[in-house]
């Protein structure tokens, strides 16, 4: 953060399919080296095996799984005297949102699907039911922070 100049956030334009901010942020965090096609690929892919195995809209499916991945609050590092307290704080919404978009791409790839495409949809699927590995870190999320709810004083 710098000290001087206010940061100005860059606008997101939204993606050509399906006209949706959420979408574009997810497909930019999918992408490596640059290969937005491969991202783009994998994530419609990924929202039409949703479609098949459930019969339900596949972007209403993962909008539904991310709003239950979004964690609340989190718990961050405060040094106070020669000690480091883990403090519960509260997340803002767009810290709240890449987290949520993080903690999904890195679950799905460590599923023993065979391609990214299926194992994206499975984790998808699997959180939009709340269960899955990114909601089970969601959980450890606040259960960290309900356990240091005693340090909350030391919020700045």
């Amino acid at each position: 953060m710098p000290r001087r100049k206010k940061v100005i956030a860059r606008e997101v334009l939204p993606d050509p399919k399906h006209k949706s901010i959420l979408v574009y942020k997810f497909i930019t965090n999918l992408m490596k080296h640059g290969k937005k096609s491969t991202a783009e690929r994998i994530f419609y892919k990924a929202l039409d095996i949703m479609e098949k195995k459930t019969g339900q809209n596949g972007l209403e499916l993962f909008v539904k799984a991310l709003n239950n991945i979004k964690p609340l609050i989190e718990v961050k590092s405060r040094r106070v005297g020669g000690a480091t307290y883990q403090v519960p704080v509260e997340v803002r919404p767009e810290r709240q949102q890449s987290l949520a978009i993080r903690w999904v791409i890195n679950y799905s790839k460590d599923r023993p699907e065979k391609t990214m495409s299926e194992a994206l949809a499975a984790e998808l699927l699997a959180a939009s039911k709340n269960e899955g590995a990114s909601i089970k870190k969601r959980e450890d999320t606040h259960k960290m922070a309900e356990a240091n709810r005693a340090f909350a004083h030391f919020r700045w």
